[in-house]
């Protein structure tokens, strides 16, 4: 069922949510430090497993692929929770991180471009006709 795909991701997203809090608590930040990224990656390996394992039927997929194409906003959301006017207001360390964050994220694009090597183009979705 469907509804199963998506307590998976429920429960990807409460264990997220509790590490990124337990992360917050390590590092003595009064806020959630990664907690959806722990949940996607937690997702991710989940649902590798459970592929792998033959307990991720078809239709429950369907349930995660639907929040998947729901990701971005989630992200948006929840990114809108975090108290960012706080953050830059306890010195510039916060933009030097974010910084140095996005130029390593765009220099390892290359790198992780050719990860996959090249493969044949994908078949067209429709047959033409001729």
């Amino acid at each position: 069922m469907i509804i199963y795909g998506v307590a998976a991701l429920a429960a990807c997203h409460l264990a997220g949510v509790i590490l990124g809090d337990l992360l917050g608590i390590i590092l003595g930040v009064e806020s959630n430090v990664g907690g959806v990224g722990f949940a996607m990656l937690l997702l991710i390996f989940a649902t590798d497993w459970m592929r792998r394992t033959g307990r991720l039927p078809p239709v429950s997929e369907q349930g995660i692929l639907f929040w998947s194409a729901m990701y971005i906003p989630i992200v948006v959301a929840m990114a809108a929770q975090q108290n960012v006017v706080a953050a830059l207001a306890g010195g510039p360390v916060a933009i030097l991180v974010g910084l140095a964050a996005t130029v390593a994220c765009w220099a390892l694009v290359p790198v992780v471009a050719r990860i996959g090597g090249q493969d044949a183009p994908l078949p067209p979705l429709v047959a033409q006709e001729g």
